[in-house]
């Protein structure tokens, strides 16, 4: 494992270096998805080699390995209570298991096609699955019971999830579109067609003001849905980004990719943090435990591995910064920076010229010195 600190100053909020807690080996093929428990005490994967593994963080116990789809596990989602998981499969049924050494579960008969996605709403209450048959579709949790569908896409749907509030849901698809609906009215709100490629993952920012997209353009995109402006444009990966994950504070996003890395971005900054390398292969999946303290990562390697992120947890939990991001007033659009790194690969400067440029900056008039470090922190996101 290593790891490579992309940016050369120190910010607020960043006690130490991200570091690997533990690394599960149990899977017999590629794990395709992660999740943690509200308690942070299991962590579920899924794996093509169609089995659910769940994980306890507690040293010495042993993992419960649930069998019951007949093809790959393409996803899992802990309910928010973490009494339930959800799991979606190239069987085309989803899945509804209880995390305990019986492994009991219901099934499902829920899509024409692989069901790539399964996500809880926050109250536990709801179910959306999105699949290969190129529909979402919302189903009742206790009553297993299917409500309605959506079907405005024209290709693969890849992810599907619920806002923070349940009020909406956003979705990613290989039609190169993310489309924003409307639980209530069951109507799409808009859609988003800035992706140059097929659409992985698609996530809400925890303020529910802003989602961001992962593409296999290799690049993630912020867009805040109160305006429908594309916010930040980071091309940072040298392959297809699988997955991605906001930090509960909403001031960090932790991306995977086939590149083998995973990324830590500081969305406040508009910077990279830090490159994480750890899988031997493409990293598939990723994501930030509940509180913030944990993330977890899957690879074609067959590992699920746990990171300790070292953030420090006074960040987010400033009232008033909570606040800000709660506001919903169109003054306020700009919480995340608008940021655009799609220019990334065109030209690469090691750590160490950016801090000869620093040095040198001393001794220039004050006004070109504001300039350059100007664009010396734009610089710092680049990676050698």
């Amino acid at each position: 494992m290593a790891l490579f600190k992309d940016s050369i100053r120190s910010y607020p909020g960043r006690k130490e270096d991200p570091s690997l807690e533990r690394n599960f080996r149990g899977h017999k093929d590629a794990v395709t998805s992660v999740d943690f428990s509200a308690n942070r005490k299991q962590l579920v994967s899924g794996s093509m080699d169609a089995c659910l593994m769940i994980w306890h963080m507690k040293p010495h116990m042993r993992a419960y390995r649930f069998v019951g789809h007949k093809d790959a596990v393409m996803c899992v989602n802990f309910s928010p209570s973490g009494h339930l998981v959800a799991s979606g499969s190239r069987d085309k049924t989803v899945r509804i298991w209880v995390p305990n050494l019986k492994g009991e579960s219901t099934v499902f008969r829920a899509h024409t096609g692989t069901v790539r996605s399964v996500h809880f709403s926050s109250d536990g209450q709801s179910l959306v699955t999105a699949s290969d048959d190129k529909t979402l579709k919302v189903w009742t949790v206790h009553r297993q019971k299917f409500l309605f569908s959506f079907t405005q896409h024209i290709n693969w749907v890849r992810c599907a999830k619920f806002s923070p509030d349940g009020r909406l849901i956003v979705s990613a698809s290989d039609d190169k579109t993310v489309k924003l609906w409307d639980k209530t009215s069951r109507e799409c709100v808009h859609s988003f067609c800035e992706h140059g490629g097929f659409v992985n993952y698609v996530d809400f920012h925890p303020s529910g003001t802003c989602i961001a997209a992962a593409g296999t353009d290799n690049t993630v995109k912020l867009w805040d849905i109160r305006t429908n402006r594309l916010l930040q444009h980071y091309q940072l990966h040298s392959a297809v980004v699988n997955a991605l994950s906001f930090h509960p504070s909403g001031n960090y996003l932790i991306t995977a990719s086939n590149d083998s890395t995973l990324k830590i971005l500081d969305l406040m900054e508009g910077r990279l943090l830090y490159t994480l390398h750890g899988h031997l292969g493409p990293a598939t999946c990723v994501a930030f435990s509940r509180s913030g303290e944990l993330f977890a990562s899957g690879g074609t390697d067959e590992q699920v591995m746990v990171w300790k992120s070292n953030f420090d947890v006074t960040d987010y939990e400033d009232p008033l910064k909570t606040q800000r991001f709660a506001s919903s007033s169109k003054s306020d659009a700009k919480i995340l920076p608008e940021m655009d790194f799609s220019e990334v690969s065109l030209g690469m400067k090691s750590q160490d010229s950016f801090r000869n440029s620093q040095a040198e900056a001393v001794t220039i008039p004050a006004t070109v010195t504001n300039t350059l470090e100007h664009i010396v922190s734009q610089l710092d996101v680049l990676t050698q």
